[in-house]
Parts: C-alpha cells; structure tokens; sequence
C-alpha cells in the first residue's frame, strides 16, 4: 500500500512538472511571436514623424504619492511630447489609471505636457485606461483614432502592438529612453504572462469594464478634463 502511495505522488509530481513545462513553453512561445509579428512597426523617433497619425497613446504607470511621475512614465512622457512637436501627430492621448480618487496617473499626465508648453487642448485623458488592452480598445472605439503612435518602454510595445493589430487599428510604436529601470527582472517575469493574457484577450475582444461616450480625438481635449488645469 506504501508502495502504490509512493508511486502515485511520483506520478502525480511529474505530470505537475510536465504540465509547469508545457506552460511555460506556450508562454516563451506566445512572447516570441508577438515580438517577431510587431517588430516592424517599432520605428525610430524620425521615422514616427511621417505618419501623421490621428494620435500619440502615452501609456501611463505608476506615479508617486506627491502626484509626480514615477522616472518610467517621465521617460514616457517626454518621448510622446517630442514625438508631438515634430509633427507626428497633433494630439497626445494620455491613457492610464484613475480609478480611485487618491490615485490619478492621468492629470498627472497631462499636466506634465501642459507644463512642457502642449496646449491643453491638444492633450486628451483616457481616465480608464486600467491596462494594456483597455487603453488601446478605448483609443479605438472612445476616442475614434484610427492610426496611432504608442509609446511606451520597448520591451511593452510588441504586446501593445498585437493587441491594436486584432482590433484594426492601424498602430505603430515608439520607445522611451532605453535604460535600466529598478525591478527589470520582475517587469520581464510580469510582461511574459501579460502577453499570454492578452493574446487570448485580442483573440476573444471582450469590451472592456467602462467604454463611455465617443470623445474623438480630432476634438478639444479638455472635454476629457475633471478638473481645473
């Protein structure tokens, strides 16, 4: 009986290990094609200004508690604002988290490329974009843009990419600064499931949780401010 109980569990631990490997092996590989399908659309700062796309989707993260951008959404943001001023587009489209009171990646935002001398006008805020797929769903159907300029840290503009090609939109990608930011090992770790996330999602194309009235980015910006700039 001992026996049988032993090479139960042995069994049961490696069809575990051999399921962990199957795994991670669809992850390693859903993560090489994105990057593989999207490469092409990942353009250069001089490249981008040609295009003359409908808007410039910044991708928010974190900001600190004093309301100030965290150094990667900084990045971000001055790259979006340098594509702005070449020409690239004549809006920015600043899409991020601000679910919570307390907590508002957008006018945080916004007010960076106001103070950087972006008209206010110019500069739309998506206050549900809660993540990746999200922000670039609502780019499409509440803020009608048809071609747009995604900035973000290169190592997240393949899956932002892929998620925008299955919706139809016509998108392209600029990196930020190319530095070594605190916690890459984690980010990487973290991007790797994200991408296997939202394969599915772009496949599948749930709406996301608030999608709200069309606010089309030809428009007036402020129209997306709730409070005073």
């Amino acid at each position: 009986m001992e026996r049988s109980r032993k090479n139960f569990l042995k069994k049961v631990i490696l069809s575990l290990c051999c399921l962990c490997i199957l795994g991670l092996g669809v992850v390693y590989g859903i993560s090489d094609y994105m990057e593989r399908h999207t490469v092409g659309r990942i353009l250069s700062s001089g490249e981008a200004q040609k295009l003359d796309a409908d808007c410039i989707l910044v991708l928010g993260c974190r900001v600190h508690e004093d309301g100030s951008p965290s150094l990667m959404l900084a990045d971000r943001l001055e790259k979006g604002i340098e594509l702005y001023e070449s020409g690239a587009s004549a809006r920015l489209l600043m899409s991020g988290d601000h679910g919570r009171s307390e907590y508002d990646e957008v006018n945080t935002m916004k007010a960076f490329a106001v103070e950087q001398g972006v008209p206010s006008e110019a500069v739309f805020m998506d206050h549900a974009g809660f993540s990746t797929y999200d922000s670039i769903y609502r780019a499409k159907d509440v803020f009608q843009a048809e071609k747009i300029i995604v900035v973000s840290q290169e190592y997240h503009l393949s899956r932002a990419l892929y998620i925008a090609e299955r919706l139809g939109l016509d998108a392209y990608g600029v990196a930020a600064a190319d530095i070594s930011y605190q916690g890459a090992t984690y980010r990487s770790l973290r991007e790797a499931a994200a991408r296997g996330k939202d394969f599915l999602l772009a496949w599948v194309q749930p709406q996301p949780k608030f999608l709200g009235e069309a606010v089309p980015v030809s428009g007036n910006g402020d129209l997306t401010n709730d409070k005073e700039m």
